[in-house]
């Protein structure tokens, strides 16, 4: 299937590639290299970021920080790679905006639906940092909604993982993966696709979901050209 408008989700903790916390600009070129070809098919690609390379307000409820504070910390972690994302994307010869979901002009724009809508038409790879602005919301959440809002066909969601597993591979060698399964499906078998908020978001929606592994090179663009990569969650 060809796709006119994706929302790419992309992970925090991916970005640090080999590091053990913030940016490897290895991992940030190939991201922006594999977008760049992705774009020259002539698709409209939104993105939005995790934090979890700089700060997950989670973690840091844990450690006895405030949870919203926490969460709002975490909202500023993926302005941060938003931006880092943006200049790699411009280095490649890609136009980009960053919008943000919290008021903080000159770092980005702040989000509107019609602002997204009439970069994008423009040509422009749209990034849109912050999460929902909200805390208790994760950027699943925030990618969900985005997604829904932009009138993307499909929630490409870039991990580590190459699918969804009857388990979790790392753990369970003998788990087998799904090349697509049903949301009703995922929710029977309680598997772990995205957090609960994100996932249910898309099932009202009726926004399809592919998992599949973006630290392979060329995944994304065999992805768009119709091969079948990573697992696909449909109605």
């Amino acid at each position: 299937m060809k796709y006119n408008r994706i929302l790419l989700k992309l992970s925090g903790e991916s970005l640090q590639g080999s590091q053990k916390y913030g940016l490897d600009p290895a991992v940030l070129q190939s991201y922006a290299e594999q977008i760049r070809r992705a774009t020259e098919t002539g698709v409209r690609i939104g993105i939005v970021i995790g934090g979890g390379n700089i700060f997950r307000g989670m973690t840091g409820a844990k450690r006895g920080f405030d949870r919203v504070k926490g969460d709002q910390m975490g909202m500023l972690a993926t302005i941060i790679n938003s931006l880092a994302l943006q200049s790699a994307l411009e280095d490649n010869g890609v136009k980009a905006k960053v919008l943000t979901s919290i008021r903080m002009e000159p770092v980005g724009e702040y989000f509107s639906k019609a602002r997204a809508l009439e970069y994008l038409e423009a040509g422009y790879v749209v990034i849109i940092g912050g999460g929902t602005s909200n805390p208790y919301f994760t950027t699943d959440s925030a990618s969900a909604l985005r997604g829904i809002e932009i009138e993307a066909d499909v929630l490409l969601k870039g991990t580590r993982v190459d699918g969804v597993y009857t388990a979790d591979p790392e753990k369970d060698p003998t788990a087998v993966k799904f090349d697509e399964i049903t949301f009703d499906e995922v929710i029977d078998r309680r598997l772990k696709v995205m957090d609960q908020t994100a996932f249910t978001l898309c099932r009202e929606n009726r926004l399809p979901i592919i998992v599949f592994d973006m630290d392979t090179e060329g995944n994304l663009e065999k992805l768009l050209a119709g091969e079948r990569i990573g697992t696909l969650v449909k109605l």
